[in-house]
């Protein structure tokens, strides 16, 4: 009996001591590693532990496809005060990490540092590298950080998350991952011990942007560049009743899972953070301000004698012809620059610079993407010669937005009236204000379509279709005046019977001299596209 108690004792007196030697081990000797790891767990809490919202595109049948999600990626980091031989191990890790051997030493060298992430998403062979090394302090551990599926489409509009410049806090950095930054974040867990508590889970984000919309606008527009050898471009896609950006693409575009690998130029949305001179797109807004006030009609007529001299300074047509006597209709279909200048002259500069506030031109759109530009009138608001009226009635010495720009013409398409563009399914349409009667609106759509119909390059079968070209040429900022280089734009809806979008298509600096061998064809391809997949019906039907 003695001899059992004993044995007993002994026995449960081994298993003491191992948990006693255990917990030493883990509190003590392992201390460093969990705090490292806490400190780890803390710096992305924000992505991981506040479980970050995703965010959805929409599908045609109203289904959601993952834009932005959360996904479990192995991470290296190091625990410096358990690393002996800082300087070997900088120099063993250095091609593993892919960061110099002296910077690695100058982390590991820092007094009280817990942590150092040496890896953010660590590859296989990174891993196994780590572990053949044996060298002390570094670490492998799981970590939830952000990932998007579809990599480098819509990365302007979408945005990503990460640390800033100015601190090592991850968050939403640009579109909508920073415009709904603290929706999708939530709030941070507090840490106790090697544990996050106390978290509120961010909320999703669901997109209006079609996710076949936004592939084939990217995929057209890819094209479009490397044919003509152009710098970029841009592609927006609206429903000009709701303001709904449908597709709002641009390229170059960037892999949103290695925007550090990118230059920071890349993540400005070209859409709404890039402004230029539009040129002759800008004639419809020129021609719906004239019809409105009643200042002119469709049919009202002029002579054109291919240029004209005002301030001194020579305005001639983009053709460098004659024309002869010409309606306003004649003047858009022909892109004739001494006709927009004659309307403009009939509505008097005040009425017209009057009319470009009301379609948006000295305001932001109000789109919830964040750092929106706005465009400038400053050669008017500044000044009032006629020179710079004149050219502003052809879209040359005024600057806009590509966003601007769509939604001042999606008011043709949409009766008059100006709709504030919206990514966020969840917000409802807001109009801003009629801008032109519904009578203007619908003799200009009727201007555009014809236009349409006589250069054949934009028309499609059975359908009815209104648009405008602009072949504007850049300032030179440095010896002044023009270039020699342009940005094509085309902007152009259908059915004109009841709009169902609006396409915005811009290329910038392309080996080609006319909008129409570059834009136009893309647009007639984007067009007949949204029409087959939204199944659109003709509303132009040819019976014999």
């Amino acid at each position: 009996m003695g001899v059992r108690f004993i044995i007993a004792i002994s026995f449960f007196g081994v298993l003491y001591a191992a948990l006693i030697l255990g917990l030493y081990n883990l509190q003590l000797e392992k201390g460093d590693y969990y705090s490292a790891r806490a400190a780890s767990q803390n710096q992305s809490a924000d992505i991981l532990e506040s479980k970050r919202g995703k965010i959805y595109f929409t599908g045609r049948n109203g289904n959601l496809i993952p834009a932005a999600i959360n996904k479990e990626f192995s991470s290296i980091f190091a625990v410096p005060d358990e690393i002996a031989d800082k300087k070997g191990a900088a120099e063993i890790l250095s091609p593993i990490a892919g960061i110099e051997a002296d910077r690695l030493l100058k982390m590991f060298d820092k007094k009280g540092d817990l942590y150092e992430l040496l890896v953010k998403k660590a590859a296989p062979e990174q891993i196994t590298a780590v572990k053949k090394s044996g060298v002390g302090g570094i670490y492998i551990d799981g970590r939830m950080m952000r990932h998007y599926p579809m990599a480098g489409s819509a990365s302007q509009l979408l945005g990503f998350v990460g640390a800033s410049a100015d601190d090592e806090k991850m968050a939403g950095r640009y579109g909508v991952e920073l415009f709904y930054d603290e929706r999708l974040s939530g709030k941070q867990g507090d840490t106790v011990g090697d544990k996050i508590k106390n978290i509120d889970y961010g909320e999703d984000v669901v997109l209006t942007v079609d996710r076949n919309l936004q592939n084939e606008s990217e995929k057209i527009l890819a094209g479009l560049t490397e044919k003509f050898e152009a710098e970029g471009g841009t592609v927006i896609i609206e429903d000009p009743k709701t303001g709904k950006i449908l597709a709002m693409a641009g390229n170059p575009a960037f892999d949103l899972n290695n925007y550090d690998k990118s230059n920071v130029k890349l993540f400005l949305n070209p859409a709404a953070q890039k402004i230029y001179e539009p040129g002759s797109v800008f004639k419809v807004v020129t021609m719906a301000s004239g019809l409105d006030a009643g200042k002119i009609t469709p049919d009202t007529a002029y002579y054109d004698n291919g240029e004209l001299t005002i301030n001194g300074r020579t305005i001639k047509n983009w053709d460098l012809k004659a024309h002869g006597k010409l309606t306003m209709t004649g003047v858009i279909e022909g892109s004739v620059n001494t006709g927009a200048v004659f309307a403009e002259r009939r509505l008097g500069h005040d009425l017209f610079y009057d009319y470009l506030k009301k379609f948006g031109f000295e305001e932001k759109t109000g789109v919830d993407l964040p750092g929106e530009l706005n465009g400038s009138l400053k050669n008017l608001k500044e000044s009032a010669r006629d020179i710079n009226f004149a050219t502003a009635s052809f879209g040359q010495g005024v600057s806009v937005t590509p966003l601007q720009l769509i939604n001042a013409v999606a008011v043709i398409a949409n009766g008059g009236v100006l709709m504030r563009p919206y990514v966020n399914a969840s917000l409802e349409p807001m109009v801003i204000r009629r801008v032109v009667g519904e009578e203007a609106a619908r003799q200009t759509a009727a201007m555009m379509e014809s236009a349409v119909e006589k250069a054949k390059i934009a028309a499609i079968p059975n359908y009815r279709v209104a648009g405008k070209t602009g072949t504007a040429q850049i300032p030179d900022f440095t010896k002044g005046g023009y270039s020699d280089s342009f940005i094509h734009t085309f902007v152009g809806f259908a059915p004109v019977s009841s709009p169902r979008f609006i396409i915005l298509i811009k290329l910038d600096k392309p080996r080609a001299t006319l909008a129409g061998m570059t834009v136009v064809p893309a647009f007639k391809e984007l067009a007949q596209f949204v029409l087959n997949y939204y199944g659109v019906p003709p509303d132009n039907l040819i019976v014999d």
